[in-house]
């Protein structure tokens, strides 16, 4: 799973006036027709143009991604997701205001259903058992890799029991927002990181959209969603990395370019997130399942979808699966509505692509 600000897909804007997110200023312009908004969230940046006469302020878009972490940041104590984690087996009650832990919580059981449990919240234990969160004298043996993985599994009511209320309302049956987790294992704890960072574009969008704005794109990490067109009245365009190691923003080399209209795009990559031990290199992509890192030749797996969370989701998720079985899901799996791009190496050690039909249409030539 993605524990740590991983950008295999970079920000590039084409045909955008010019303005490069790379510059890390907050530049504002109350009701212009243009915003740009830059600034430090979650372990990296964020990024936001606006190309339309809206009121937008650093303060307004710091506040709700503050709010944001206390529902859904492991880095955070008293974050909702940290309390739980900490908290004995039992009854857990909490305060979800703005409905961010619930709906994370909602859409990562989805995903962990149609991936049939690669992808998965619970798969704490594992990543701190392995050090991926602080260094560790040795890697786990096997009897500790069987104890970490019984702390796995997101299946409803095993280790956590989500409770949806439902109330009765003009004759109709409407879902609130639950208030309580029976969290039934003691050691188990949640990681919502593969999927919040998408999650917190998505709300962003929620925010600048309810102020009337069209044309927008915004950007949290490398996970990125667009609508509308940017200032030169064209749909923006995305650079996609080169999955070559060791290379960073300063000698980055793009693999393609794709333009969107109105949709989401997320990276995942095990190029750049490793640690070598003892000569072993150990990937930071996670199988829950084995419970080890994972070992085939994906080297990146980007997602694009309606929403930038499903998009960071499944760009996961097709990582744990490697290229075959990862060609596969997102053949048989269209109702998802999503489009893929895989980057790996094939038997002769060399790069080599599959992306969907859909995919290919946003290719820019």
């Amino acid at each position: 799973m993605k524990h740590y600000p991983l950008i295999p897909l970079f920000l590039f804007l084409f045909s955008c006036g010019g303005s490069s997110p790379e510059n890390n200023i907050d530049k504002e312009d109350n009701a212009s027709e243009r915003i740009e908004l830059f600034g430090n969230t979650q372990g990296t940046t964020y990024s936001i143009i606006v190309n339309d006469p809206i009121e937008l302020t650093s303060k307004e878009v710091d506040s709700v991604l503050h709010e944001f972490d206390l529902a859904l940041s492991t880095y955070i104590p008293n974050s909702i997701v940290s309390k739980l984690n900490d908290a004995a087996a039992g009854e857990f009650n909490y305060d979800d205001k703005n409905g961010f832990f619930n709906d994370c919580y909602q859409m990562s059981q989805i995903v962990y259903k149609e991936t049939n449990g690669l992808f998965d919240p619970t798969v704490y234990p594992l990543v701190a058992g392995w050090g991926f969160f602080k260094d560790i004298e040795n890697v786990p043996d096997s009897i500790a890799v069987d104890s970490l993985r019984a702390l796995t599994s997101f299946t409803n009511g095993y280790h956590f029991n989500f409770h949806q209320l439902i109330m009765e309302r003009d004759g109709f049956s409407d879902t609130i927002p639950a208030s309580t987790i029976d969290k039934n294992t003691p050691n188990a704890k949640l990681d919502f990181n593969a999927i919040a960072q998408g999650q917190a574009v998505d709300v962003l969008a929620e925010l600048i959209s309810s102020k009337g704005a069209k044309n927008y794109f915004i950007e949290i990490g490398g996970e990125i969603r667009v609508a509308g067109k940017n200032s030169e009245k064209e749909f923006w365009r995305i650079g996609i990395d080169k999955p070559i190691e060791g290379s960073d923003a300063s000698d980055r080399v793009l693999q393609e370019i794709v333009q969107l209209e109105n949709q989401s795009i997320a990276t995942s990559g095990s190029y750049r997130k490793f640690y070598e031990k003892d000569g072993l290199k150990y990937s930071h992509t996670l199988n829950p399942k084995t419970g080890y890192p994972v070992k085939h030749t994906l080297l990146s797996a980007t997602v694009v979808a309606p929403d930038c969370a499903m998009a960071d989701a499944y760009a996961t998720a097709l990582m744990v699966m490697g290229p075959d079985e990862g060609i596969k899901f997102v053949n048989d799996n269209r109702h998802l509505g999503l489009e893929a791009y895989l980057i790996f190496t094939n038997k002769k050690d060399r790069l080599e692509t599959y992306f969907t039909e859909g995919f290919g249409e946003l290719i820019v030539d």
